[in-house]
């Protein structure tokens, strides 16, 4: 656990401190697109996944709370599926996130890194233009060897 603490305060670091871009790192997103890509899949599968495994949890604790006939057991089930409910509706609110996080980067940057390929393949993956980023970055992969 402190592990991840560390990394993650040193990623907000990193993101808070605007570095000047070299022009060799300036297609980082152009050349990691196919990465970016396949977090926006998993994104979308958490958004489907998340929902369907708070429905099932919250019919389990109902039946056996139904079972038990006890007030209080029921009370316990409503009170858990709310709080997981709000769990699953705040995974929705990602995309805003990153949406904000990506602003933010641009913003501290200067515009300096072009990102837009890494919004567009983490928000919208099955898109054309992400397809066309990881082909662009495949030529530019195979032009460098």
């Amino acid at each position: 656990m402190k592990k991840i603490k560390f990394l993650l305060s040193v990623f907000l670091i990193m993101l808070i401190i605007p570095t000047p871009v070299r022009a060799a790192e300036a297609d980082f997103c152009l050349r990691t697109s196919a990465i970016w890509q396949f977090i926006g899949y998993a994104l979308y599968a958490v958004k489907i996944i998340i929902p369907l495994i708070i429905i099932v949890f919250g019919i389990i604790d109902f039946i056996k709370a139904v079972m038990s006939s006890d007030d209080n057991a029921i009370k316990k089930a409503a009170t858990s599926l709310l709080k997981r409910a709000i769990a699953g509706v705040a995974i929705f609110f990602v995309p805003t996130i990153v949406t904000v996080v990506f602003n933010l980067i641009e913003n501290f940057t200067g515009g300096l890194e072009p990102i837009t390929e890494c919004k567009t393949c983490l928000l919208n993956p099955t898109s054309d233009t992400c397809e066309g980023y990881i082909k662009e970055a495949e030529d530019l992969r195979k032009a460098n060897n």
